[in-house]
């Protein structure tokens, strides 16, 4: 299943947003290549960070959640999971 996710940083989290990047961008980029994370990127304000947005692909709510549990902008308190957001979606197909 297709969703979208927006996830807003917590308050004060850029540095923590920062240290945790390199393994972020790691993971998200072996997702990318199973074609899990379809598409991905930085919410910016003035010029800095300030949250992701993800159009990302699971087989299954299990599959999400492991995702969730690993990623390390969970882990490290980087993103608001208060007011995380994932949207159900369909993306229309790429043509060729």
């Amino acid at each position: 299943m297709q969703y979208l996710v927006i996830a807003y940083d917590n308050e004060n989290a850029l540095e923590r947003r920062l240290e945790s990047r390199e393994a972020h961008i790691e993971g998200a980029r072996k997702l990318m290549a199973e074609g899990k994370i379809i598409n991905a990127g930085a919410l910016i304000e003035d010029d800095v960070m300030v949250g992701s947005t993800l159009f990302i692909d699971f087989e299954s709510d299990e599959e999400l959640d492991e995702w969730l549990e690993n990623e390390p902008y969970v882990k490290n308190n980087v993103w608001n999971m208060d007011e995380f957001q994932i949207v159900p979606m369909k993306l229309l197909p790429k043509q060729n």
